[in-house]
């Protein structure tokens, strides 16, 4: 559970001066956001710009500017409560997404059908489409220069076997230009057991 003290703690969302940056995901367990973040530690400084553990998340609807948070939360809980709890594996840590120019330390997760059906579903409720093929991941790392040549230096290519429980989605607020560090400007749980039946 987020502390006062974690930059991704939920917090009130913001006076309404103007859009915000916001996107969809998944935060990572702590425990296991920890030991993902422990894969990226042996990487050169210089060569990599690390994503700090408390910062790990799943990406599911890509960043937008917001100009109605309050209305963008109403969103979140709406969806989330027409989707149920489901495990979240994370099955391979590499580097991508091309293997032979990457961009990105990850770890890659399932692509199950209850994360599919949730990312399809709140892709449609916020009219966003991905850019690109989803492939469920966490960055870990993002690389600065010859990605080729670091992953040739520093090779990382490891099968996990990490799951977690996933029982809510959050919408988080990217920091200002030049400042790092995600806050989550609301949750919304999931249902546990049984969807309730549709209202008639």
């Amino acid at each position: 559970m987020p502390t006062d003290s974690d930059p991704a703690a939920p917090g009130p969302a913001p006076a309404a001066e103007g859009p915000v940056r916001v996107f969809v995901g998944l935060k990572v367990a702590p425990d296991i956001a920890r030991e993902l973040a422990a894969l990226a530690q042996p990487l050169p400084r210089f060569a990599v710009r690390q994503v700090a553990a408390a910062d790990i998340h799943l990406t599911l609807v890509p960043p937008w500017e917001e100009p109605e948070p309050p209305a963008a939360i109403e969103t979140l809980r709406r969806v989330a409560a027409k989707h149920r709890a489901f495990e979240l594996t994370f099955r391979h840590a590499g580097y991508g997404p091309q293997p032979r120019q990457p961009r990105l330390l990850w770890a890659e997760c399932a692509a199950t059908d209850e994360l599919l059906a949730l990312q399809a579903a709140l892709l449609q409720a916020y009219g966003r489409e991905n850019e690109r093929p989803f492939r469920p991941h966490v960055t870990l790392a993002r690389i600065r220069g010859n990605g080729r040549m670091l992953a040739r230096r520093h090779p990382i290519d490891r099968e996990l076997s990490l799951t977690q429980k996933v029982e809510s989605v959050e919408l988080y607020q990217s920091p200002p230009q030049g400042q790092r560090g995600y806050r989550i400007l609301a949750l919304a749980p999931l249902v546990e057991g049984a969807l309730p039946a549709p209202v008639p």
